[in-house]
């Protein structure tokens, strides 16, 4: 938890009066009793206390905190108010030492009396649920700001988000919306993101994916100039598959350069392949990759092949896949390179990834060998095409296909005049 401010602990020692606190936790506030409260006699401490505490505060000032807090330890309060008093300065002394449960301690014992003045009761309330939420304790410290609102009868957009985020921290999450709803309605003047961004939170972990995206959305509208909310409101859009949406947000994030992680432009070239426009896909890819945006690995640079192979773009795919296959000798990548270098006409070169991808040990011996089958017939060489053709039989998933194969290719070699 953060430290508190010299000037917070200064300002609060300074002051020495005192109030009452309502123990109804939760209840309606009582305007009646409240303003009693506002309007009643200011209590002052007894000349004897009031004189160590001044020379507490003084040490204090001097950057003498545990002399200041020795001292007021050694004080024997017999009135009540003047007790409290005391108490309330240590427990914003121990806050500032970061000694946060003994701060807690002394400031529960301050609290309890219903003797401080109306606005340090009211202060301490919140503090408390502030030293609460900072040290994890985050259903007393919903009690705590429940309480304070109950007391004062006032509304803080500040309190409502802590109570939401105490709420998200306890994996309450249908109890965040409503806290944080009342956050963000106190802050329409000066929007606050960390609000939407809990009830975000709770969305999807409610998985509440429409509900996220709607206050995305708004999220956009309130900070066009943020990289970070269109970026995020693109992603979500793949929760609920509205790939359309998704591909325009994220473009005009594309467009601005609000880009910073690798993921976005996955999810870019995701969308475009969502919806059909599989080169573009291809090409943000390739580009982020040579641009060093995206990480040139293995399962990146197999996207390229894949999106190229989607497009249609043969030799570029292949390309892509031999470069994916060398990574870690992929023997399964390097098939794939062969058979579409072969569909490219490019026989020779397929020929050469595809008994790579035989070396390697591939599972799909069948396929490989009716692919060489093929790209050997093509180049003429038909005792070479025969032998894998015959090899194609071996396996029943290509059995029937390389028998009628093997007549074909020993028809097209004895018309050669070429004996097999």
């Amino acid at each position: 938890m953060k430290q508190m401010s010299k000037a917070t602990a200064l300002a609060l020692m300074m002051s020495l009066a005192g109030g009452a606190l309502s123990t109804a936790a939760f209840a309606a506030p009582d305007p009646a009793k409240i303003e009693a409260r506002k309007n009643a006699k200011t209590k002052v401490m007894g000349e004897r206390v009031g004189k160590k505490v001044i020379k507490a505060f003084d040490l204090y000032n001097e950057d003498k905190v545990d002399e200041a807090i020795a001292l007021l330890l050694e004080i024997d309060a017999s009135d009540e108010f003047d007790r409290a008093t005391v108490n309330r300065y240590l427990g914003n002394l121990y806050a500032q030492k970061e000694e946060y449960q003994t701060a807690i301690k002394y400031i529960r014992q301050a609290i309890a009396p219903d003797v401080l003045n109306f606005k340090d009761q009211g202060d301490l309330i919140k503090l408390l649920g502030d030293l609460l939420i900072g040290t994890e304790q985050y259903e007393g410290a919903k009690k705590s700001y429940y309480d304070w609102m109950d007391f004062t009868g006032e509304q803080d957009a500040k309190v409502y988000g802590r109570i939401a985020q105490a709420n998200y921290e306890l994996k309450k999450y249908r109890d965040v919306i409503e806290p944080a709803d009342q956050a963000i309605a106190l802050n329409k003047e000066e929007p606050n993101k960390s609000f939407y961004m809990l009830k975000i939170g709770s969305y999807f972990e409610l998985k509440q994916f429409k509900n996220a995206v709607k206050v995305a959305e708004e999220l956009v509208k309130l900070f066009p100039e943020d990289p970070k909310m269109w970026t995020q409101l693109g992603s979500f859009y793949m929760q609920t598959e509205d790939y359309r949406k998704g591909q325009t947000v994220m473009e005009v994030a594309y467009q601005n350069g609000y880009f910073e992680k690798e993921n976005h432009y996955k999810i870019l070239s995701s969308y475009y392949s969502l919806n059909e426009i599989p080169y573009k896909a291809a090409k943000v890819m390739e580009k982020s990759v040579k641009e060093e945006k995206v990480k040139r690995t293995k399962q990146n640079v197999t996207a390229i092949a894949s999106y190229y192979h989607q497009a249609k773009h043969i030799n570029d795919a292949a390309k892509y896949y031999e470069e994916a296959a060398k990574f870690d000798d992929d023997a399964e990548l390097f098939r794939k390179a062969g058979s579409l270098l072969l569909q490219d006409q490019q026989y020779s070169a397929a020929v050469v990834r595809l008994n790579k991808a035989l070396e390697l040990g591939s599972e799909k011996k069948g396929t490989i060998y009716s692919d060489l089958a093929e790209a050997y017939l093509y180049q003429e060489k038909y005792k070479q095409a025969y032998t894998a053709i015959v090899k194609a039989q071996e396996d029943p998933r290509t059995r029937k296909f390389a028998r009628s194969w093997a007549s074909f290719i020993k028809e097209k070699a004895q018309r050669k005049g070429i004996s097999l």
